[in-house]
């Protein structure tokens, strides 16, 4: 008999030396193409081997779509999609066992670490892209560029309440803010990267994990902000306004995109995650779902979703750190 893991092993180094002509396939959807409506992960869906993803609204259109990539090729397995934000998804979902993947937009934190040992889960980090954190305004706003200094001043607790308070020459018109809950890892990171020691996240804002969401009510709400993945500015460009961004009060104003992330230009750019479960991970179909993910992290299929790919060293390295999860 075959030894599977060394089956593995060999199928992996094969996809490997093709990895860089691997192409990107189908069309983006942000709606979304599949719904987590199982009982857990692993479940069966009739005679379907099952794979459960949950976790970041900004990584989900790459594993929505990348989900569609692969069941097309594997019609014997079902890959279901939950966009339920990076920290709900790691403590309703996948710490306790509940999921196989989380998405992630920004690295595991402690709590969360020891929250799922002690469920017996052992998280498994792969970079899968980068991404511009995006910052977009209704397109009527005289706002075009915004520092680190007044993005505080708009988003932190008891800071600025009327665009004026920000800028004189701007109006005297009271700030509507939409944004990710804190059950986010965009809200995490947001918080602790920009807003930093100037104070705490505001509280009273229109927040959701939906970022469709925070697309239609911006570009409906006069003097609205609001802050999300890039993939979702660069699919309703032409129904809002993002805003370029400077590090430093009088600094160089830089516009998102997927170009400036790269570079590191772009002053939100932030690395984007998947964990995998290692005991998941013995199981072939989501195995081979993560082999294929990370395949594709440094195609066009990950620009095309409107994020940055992995170089083929990163994905060569994902590669090796999932082989010797299952060894």
């Amino acid at each position: 008999m075959t030894d599977t893991k060394t089956d593995r092993s060999v199928r992996s180094f094969s996809r490997r030396k093709v990895l860089a002509a691997t192409g990107a396939v189908g069309a983006l959807s942000l709606a979304g193409c599949t719904e987590n409506t199982g009982n857990g992960a692993g479940s069966g869906n009739g005679d379907r081997e099952r794979v459960v993803v949950t976790g970041s609204s900004t990584v989900f259109p790459v594993s929505d779509t990348l989900a569609e990539q692969f069941m097309e090729q594997n019609d014997d397995v079902s890959v279901t999609t939950d966009s339920t934000g990076t920290g709900g998804g790691f403590s309703n979902n996948f710490c306790p066992g509940n999921s196989d993947i989380n998405g992630a937009s920004r690295p595991i934190q402690d709590a969360e670490l020891q929250n799922c040992r002690d469920n017996g889960v052992e998280p498994i980090e792969f970079q899968i892209g980068k991404d511009a954190v995006t910052m977009a305004v209704n397109n009527d706003s005289p706002v075009d560029c915004l520092s680190y200094d007044q993005l505080a001043q708009i988003w932190s607790q008891n800071g600025a309440q009327t665009w004026s308070d920000v800028n004189s020459e701007w109006p005297d018109a009271q700030i509507q803010r939409y944004g990710p809950p804190s059950t986010s890892g965009t809200f995490d990171w947001f918080r602790n990267n920009v807003i930093g020691d100037a104070g705490s996240h505001v509280q009273q804002y229109e927040k959701t994990e939906n970022d469709n969401e925070l697309i239609t009510g911006i570009s409906s709400t006069e003097n609205a902000i609001g802050y999300f993945g890039y993939a979702y500015y660069q699919q309703n460009e032409d129904k809002l306004k993002a805003l370029e961004i400077s590090q430093s009060e009088g600094g160089e104003c830089v516009a998102p995109s997927i170009d400036a992330a790269q570079s590191g230009d772009y002053p939100m750019a932030r690395p984007l995650y998947i964990y995998a479960s290692e005991e998941a991970l013995q199981r072939d179909p989501v195995y081979n779902f993560v082999e294929f993910y990370i395949e594709q992290s440094s195609t066009n299929t990950i620009s095309d979703v409107g994020y940055v790919p992995v170089s083929e060293e990163q994905a060569q390295s994902n590669l090796e750190k999932l082989e010797n999860a299952v060894n």
